[in-house]
């Protein structure tokens, strides 16, 4: 099988981040769009199991390659993962102190899921899988970036701002699980597999967390909330599926997916040390260039 090409013209980066969430910091982070603000948060829960599970898989894939390059780039994933789920372990402990009961008992279920993958499933399944998730990672936070301004606007800042910080790494190492799968596999119909599996997962799971963030507020049972919960779902996936439906092609490679212009700006931006980008101008959320709020 061929080496896979690991020339990436976006370097990774390791970035050491603050969000400073406020103390009044509510469970329905965006007033104006609560349903959206529980599928984040939904989300956010698995982040402490789902991260760890693909780090001990990469650690295990590194440990049967000899490239060095690809060596490199399992270092830097890592690094990068490694500081997204303590950010969400942060953000998930606030959670929890506002009282909601199903936030430790979803992180109950996601702890056991991702321990059994990695205690009973084949390396080749949890690799499938780490690259299933990486993939539809990419589609998630190029649909987050695009619908920035709809989906966040008027939020809190610092909830905003690590979602679509995190994103913006996954968009950046987009390429790392892909070259690793296609250097120790490669099969497509372990790839598609994973794909498949990890969506279903993790959306199920999401799904099964914000039904029951919203039942707590009393939200889930109202029509108008879960009306507006529909046209959520339907405007998300309508952006989802015609990139997801690429990731199918045989031909599929991470590579060939242009990075947003707004993702390239927020690396700019921290490539020349804007230390504010963990609390994005929530005001300017259409603008090109993440301008945060003035110091």
């Amino acid at each position: 099988m061929p080496a896979p090409d690991t020339t990436d013209p976006t370097p990774m980066t390791v970035r050491r981040m603050t969000f400073p969430h406020p103390e009044a910091l509510r469970g329905q982070w965006n007033p104006a769009r609560p349903e959206f603000s529980h599928m984040v948060n939904a989300a956010s829960l698995g982040m402490p199991y789902l991260e760890p599970y693909l780090i001990a898989t990469m650690r295990q894939a590194r440990t049967r390659i000899t490239d060095p390059a690809l060596q490199s780039e399992i270092d830097l994933y890592i690094g990068q993962e490694s500081t997204h789920f303590r950010q969400h372990q942060q953000f998930n402990r606030r959670l929890a102190e506002l009282g909601y009961r199903s936030v430790p008992e979803m992180e109950a279920v996601l702890k056991a899921d991702y321990a059994a993958f990695g205690a009973s499933r084949s390396f080749t399944f949890n690799l499938a899988y780490a690259e299933g998730f990486e993939a539809m990672a990419l589609t998630i936070g190029h649909m987050l970036i695009e619908d920035r301004e709809h989906l966040f606007a008027g939020g809190e800042s610092s909830v905003a701002s690590l979602v679509l910080w995190h994103f913006v790494e996954e968009i950046e190492h987009k390429s790392a699980t892909y070259d690793v799968f296609k250097a120790l596999d490669g099969r497509y119909v372990w790839r598609i597999y994973g794909l498949l599996f990890a969506m279903v997962h993790i959306m199920g799971r999401t799904r099964q967390g914000y039904r029951a963030l919203l039942l707590e507020d009393g939200l889930w049972r109202s029509w108008s909330s879960r009306l507006a919960l529909w046209r959520l779902l339907g405007r998300i996936f309508a952006r989802l599926i015609p990139r997801l439906l690429r990731i199918l092609a045989p031909r599929y490679n991470p590579k060939d997916v242009p990075d947003p212009a707004w993702a390239d700006a927020w690396r700019r931006g921290h490539g020349a040390g804007d230390d504010r980008l963990g609390e994005l101008d929530m005001s300017r959320l259409a603008d090109a260039v993440p301008v945060s709020r003035a110091a």
